[in-house]
């Protein structure tokens, strides 16, 4: 019995918007994907101008928000993989902001 292997090719991001309830992904391919916010307690907890400032990471493969130090891959959007932050680092984070 053979197998075939079957390449995937990830698109790469040329847009991304942000609302209360989305991240919403526009690929290099034509489709726009999104996912709640939720997923990412990150952006569920940042306000409208820190969700506004991200930037492309490599040719698109990710989203990186400095001001939440937050990074998003494409590939895992695609795969249905939420944050894997634990809630211990979490907490650590929102308590950082409190302090600011």
């Amino acid at each position: 019995m053979t197998t075939s292997v079957i390449k995937i090719e990830v698109p790469n991001a040329n847009d991304v918007i942000v609302t209360d309830d989305s991240l919403i992904i526009e690929l290099d391919d034509g489709r726009t994907v999104s996912v709640p916010t939720a997923w990412y307690p990150r952006l569920l907890n940042a306000s409208k101008k820190e969700r506004e400032n991200w930037r492309l990471l490599g040719k698109g493969c990710g989203i990186h928000w400095e001001s939440l130090d937050e990074d998003i891959s494409v590939e895992g959007i695609l795969t249905g993989q939420p944050s894997g932050e634990s809630q211990a680092s979490f907490k650590k984070w929102i308590e950082s902001r409190i302090e600011k």
